[in-house]
């Protein structure tokens, strides 16, 4: 339900950070195709000056993405994995993650081939027991790492039980929502501190482009995220950032039809003589059922 003072999700999608161009009254967000903005003075501009820094476009897509997730601020990047080597830059060498056992592949490579020879520590354990992250964490652990659903087995994490764990040790909570979509789940709203994505998948939504974004409501993981994110300079150009808004603007309408085509294909499945297992949260009688039913908005009647 949606009000004057709050439009709903389809709405948002279509319209936050996108109101018509000052300058030709265009209703789609132009692709800023420039890396250079003209000063008036050194110092003095319209609110950009370099698009490594910042990008109408760009920013469109990072206030669009924020207002989806229930945010204060957005940022993008040029690929998931971008998005998430730059969350861990916030690191030191002999930090510790407490991560997810069943991970995606990219986020683990990341974490043991690139970044556990520079210094950084993890443990990965299975976030579905919440004692098991319990006992993972350390006086060293600075940053617990989830999916919810995990890729590809589908376990879920009380992300809001797990957040509280870990803020009560003061580490930072990353939830990577890319399975879910804002559509479905907004972890930020269950005491995550971070949200990813990558943008590829259902945010862009047509198999074209390559994308990753964070949403974040701390002001002081935003100025070091943004700081990062202009420094390290794995951006997205002006042309993906685009074609994320693009995909955006069907994401509840394809969100639906996923779920209803999942409830299907998993009803079907259960049923086969010749599958031994379904996993698949919707199902009335998976253990998780009624996880997934608190904190995700999926599995609803046809």
């Amino acid at each position: 339900m949606s009000t004057e003072a709050t439009p709903g999700f389809a709405t948002r999608a279509i319209h936050a950070g996108q109101p018509p161009d000052e300058a030709t009254g265009a209703v789609v967000v132009p692709i800023y195709q420039t890396s250079t903005f003209a000063q008036a003075a050194v110092g003095k501009h319209r609110g950009y000056e370099y698009s490594r820094t910042g990008n109408p476009t760009r920013a469109a897509l990072e206030q669009c993405i924020a207002a989806l997730e229930g945010g204060k601020h957005g940022l993008a990047f040029g690929s998931g994995m971008a998005a998430e080597a730059t969350i861990m830059q916030v690191l030191k060498p002999g930090d510790h993650t407490v991560a997810v056992d069943d991970l995606y592949g990219g986020t683990y490579r990341l974490f043991r081939r690139v970044l556990e020879p520079m210094g950084l520590s993890f443990s990965f354990v299975d976030g579905s027991d919440l004692k098991a992250v319990e006992k993972a964490v350390t006086e060293r652990t600075r940053l617990v790492w989830l999916e919810s659903p995990t890729n590809p087995l589908l376990k879920l994490v009380d992300i809001q039980a797990v957040s509280a764990l870990a803020h009560a040790r003061q580490a930072v909570v990353v939830v990577d929502n890319t399975f879910m979509s804002p559509y479905f789940q907004r972890p930020l709203s269950l005491g995550a501190d971070i949200v990813v994505h990558s943008a590829t998948k259902y945010l862009g939504g047509h198999s074209d482009l390559i994308g990753g974004t964070l949403v974040v409501n701390r002001e002081d993981l935003f100025e070091q995220l943004a700081f990062l994110q202009n420094a390290i300079g794995g951006i997205p150009g002006p042309m993906d950032a685009w074609l994320v808004l693009r995909g955006l603007k069907t994401l509840a309408i394809r969100m639906r039809e996923h779920d209803r085509n999942a409830r299907q294909v998993s009803a079907f499945l259960v049923e086969h003589k010749k599958v031994e297992r379904v996993f698949y949260p919707g199902l009335p009688n998976h253990p998780q059922r009624e996880l997934a039913a608190r904190q995700m908005s999926s599995f609803r009647p046809p």
